[in-house]
């Protein structure tokens, strides 16, 4: 929740951010911010195998704390830059330490029975929803004050995250589960084609990856597509994204428990591919904030399914490959993550163009088309959830 507060406190800020550096558009910026993305995704898939088997290796605590300290020094960095260069340097470093995520995962699957996996991975998707609550409004609120006042406070707030780890987590992978580390670990193929070859793995790999490069249209474009299409301030952006916030909360942290107990991890997440469909058209073709408004419960709804895919991936393999499987998760994620801003942001650059067709939704419009081509893949994953 912390790690997410300081990555929530940016998101409302990039657009002023990118003019801080020299863009001198809303084009140019979403652009510029896209590449920024790209690079932290880039870092982030050739480290996070390396990093997932190190904490299969010598347990999750340490290299979750070395991730978090790692994010403390980034924030700091970019608080202080003025050219984009340095930005671009600071993401990498990020990127390298984005083992957060991942070794939580691990983390969890360590803890958890196979038939709760799916409801606890909700949670840390909670967890994160309460953290994109606090961190765009804190960020929105904190730029009035200064633009580098929200990197200031994430800042601050890793440092303490590392802190609280340091005293207050246990380490949840016992050295009698654990397995060495080979050389083979550090090549981030040969991991991912390893995990593709698992029995039953490569179906829930490939929806995890075209389902996290059609999503990743969020985080990379509603600050400039909400600036483009309402002229929102950067206050404002925090709000909306605060309010998504307390939507996916609710939705991974209050309704999946109850969906997967009535009607199981296969019909949660259809509903989860469904509503993710029918987000991405209204996104695209909306033109009103009540619109924008209604459509905003579909996305929330949306994430129902990583959560769903994750447990069903990790229910196929042991304890000692957590660790793994969830770095190529992260690798996976990260390649999309890579991809999809350089492509997304020069879409989005192409149709606000003033001499031709005017579409500030036409990325969203693409995700829509690749979750509808997702769905006979996902029909496939039926025999592989938890009653």
């Amino acid at each position: 929740m912390i790690d997410a507060i300081g990555i929530g406190l940016v998101f409302p800020i990039m657009p002023d951010l990118m003019d801080r550096v020299g863009a001198s558009s809303t084009g140019e910026g979403a652009l510029w911010g896209g590449v920024l993305m790209a690079s932290y995704a880039g870092a982030l898939f050739i480290f996070a195998p390396i990093i997932g088997s190190l904490s299969d290796a010598y347990g999750r605590k340490p290299v979750l704390l070395m991730a978090l300290f790692i994010l403390a020094v980034d924030y700091v960095v970019m608080a202080l830059a003025t050219e984009f260069w340095v930005l671009l340097i600071g993401r990498i470093f990020a990127g390298i330490a984005g083992a957060t995520y991942t070794t939580a995962t691990a983390y969890i699957a360590d803890i958890s029975s196979p038939e709760k996996r799916a409801a606890r991975f909700g949670m840390v998707g909670a967890a994160f929803g309460i953290g994109f609550v606090l961190g765009p409004a804190i960020g929105g609120i904190a730029a009035e004050l200064h633009i580098t006042a929200p990197f200031w406070i994430a800042a601050v707030l890793s440092a303490a995250n590392v802190l609280f780890g340091l005293f207050v987590l246990p380490e949840s992978l016992e050295p009698r589960k654990r397995r060495p580390f080979w050389f083979s670990d550090i090549n981030p193929f040969t991991a991912i084609i390893g995990a593709f070859k698992t029995p039953g793995l490569a179906i829930p790999l490939i929806c995890l990856f075209v389902f996290e490069f059609a999503n990743m249209v969020y985080p990379v474009l509603w600050a400039f597509f909400t600036r483009e299409l309402f002229d929102w301030s950067s206050f404002t952006i925090g709000i909306s994204l605060a309010g998504y916030g307390i939507l996916l909360a609710g939705v991974q942290g209050g309704l999946m428990p109850v969906f997967i107990n009535r009607v199981g991890e296969f019909r949660t997440l259809q509903i989860g591919i469904l509503s993710a469909l029918i987000g991405f058209i209204g996104f695209g073709l909306i033109s009103t904030v009540t619109g924008l408004i209604l459509v905003l419960i579909f996305a929330a709804l949306s994430d129902l399914s990583p959560p769903m895919i994750t447990a069903m991936a990790a229910n196929k393999v042991d304890e000692d490959k957590q660790g793994l499987v969830q770095g190529v998760i992260a690798s996976l994620a990260s390649i999309a993550a890579f991809l999809a801003p350089l492509i997304m942001t020069g879409v989005f650059e192409v149709f606000v163009d003033e001499d031709g067709i005017y579409l500030p939704g036409a990325p969203f419009l693409i995700s829509g088309v690749l979750i509808a081509l997702l769905i006979p893949l996902v029909w496939r994953l039926r025999s592989h959830a938890q009653s």
